[in-house]
């Protein structure tokens, strides 16, 4: 029986589940976005729940299938079956998943990641290099990237070897150890605070945000790294996107430091369609729209009320 990625994977690898090329929005220029597998929190409306969990699982995109049953056939444990001309999938059967993958046409069935070596992943980095050269660069993103710390690190390590612009997303949900490790391969970090209140946080993202406030606490009292960094809360339709939580966390921030970049993300109505290719439940039985120039305004608005100086907006 061939391995899977789960047990071909290595210390000395990282486990990746997309490159993003000409990423506008992920940082400075035009970037190459490297988005690693694994995530500490569970935010009811994550942007990239295949980013999760931190081994790579089995996606089945019905818009690619093409119904031929050789899956079926070749799945010796029940791990496939076809209901209502639609592949079912028994992800905990013990299948050969690699053999029946490699037999699927369309590639309907596969794998949400791949194991890189720092080399092999720095290569494909070096692919995108004469963008890098107009502002561009490289921005490691997820899941939560310092949840493979050892290999980011090292990552980021390489870029900068190369002359490489890096950026970092992050949920700054991670040990200050950690965060210190990689900051001085950085040039800027992206930083969320989704919920100011703790308990809410919790029932939001699974866990309570203390770490998350004494890390950007940390990052915005520091002269040399506060310049580096921007803040962001993603605008969450009865989550997020509330007044007394945008009020909260804008306190907070411009107590830390009156020059913060704060960025107020709208609603992204396209991550629904990912949770269907994993068989989850979205947290919208409606998916709500992106909020309007005026309704971003009002929000704004409550940022600066509460002594915000530096929003960016896009």
């Amino acid at each position: 029986m061939k391995s899977s990625p789960e047990q071909a994977m290595k210390a000395s690898s990282g486990c990746v589940f997309d490159i993003k090329r000409f990423a506008t929005h992920d940082g400075e220029g035009i970037r190459t976005t490297i988005f690693l597998k694994g995530c500490p929190l569970r935010c009811a409306w994550c942007q990239n729940p295949e980013g999760l969990s931190p081994k790579p699982q089995l996606l089945y995109m019905k818009s690619k299938c093409m119904r031929c049953g050789s899956c079926v056939v070749t799945a010796k444990h029940g791990g496939v079956s076809m209901k209502h001309d639609s592949i079912r999938l028994q992800r905990s059967a013990s299948e050969d998943w690699q053999h029946i993958l490699e037999l699927c046409p369309t590639g309907a069935l596969r794998y949400d990641a791949k194991e890189y070596t720092v080399e092999e992943l720095l290569k494909e980095i070096q692919k995108d290099a004469p963008f890098f050269r107009y502002g561009g660069g490289v921005t490691l993103s997820g899941g939560e990237p310092l949840l493979q710390d050892d290999f980011a690190c090292r990552l980021l390590q390489a870029c900068k070897a190369e002359g490489i612009h890096t950026t970092m997303e992050t949920s700054l949900y991670v040990s200050l150890p950690k965060l210190q490790r990689v900051l001085p391969y950085l040039d800027h970090i992206y930083a969320d605070l989704k919920v100011f209140d703790s308990a809410v946080h919790k029932a939001y993202t699974g866990v309570e945000n203390a770490v998350i406030l004494e890390n950007i606490r940390y990052l915005l009292q520091d002269e040399s790294m506060r310049k580096r960094v921007t803040i962001r809360t993603p605008l969450i339709p009865e989550m997020t996107a509330r007044r007394e939580n945008i009020a909260a966390i804008a306190r907070f921030l411009s107590d830390c430091y009156a020059g913060v970049r704060y960025e107020l993300l709208n609603y992204n109505p396209l991550a629904k369609a990912k949770y269907d290719y994993l068989d989850m439940e979205y947290c919208f039985a409606e998916n709500p729209k992106l909020y309007t120039k005026e309704e971003m305004e009002t929000f704004y608005q409550i940022a600066r009320d509460q002594g915000i100086q530096n929003l960016i907006i896009e």
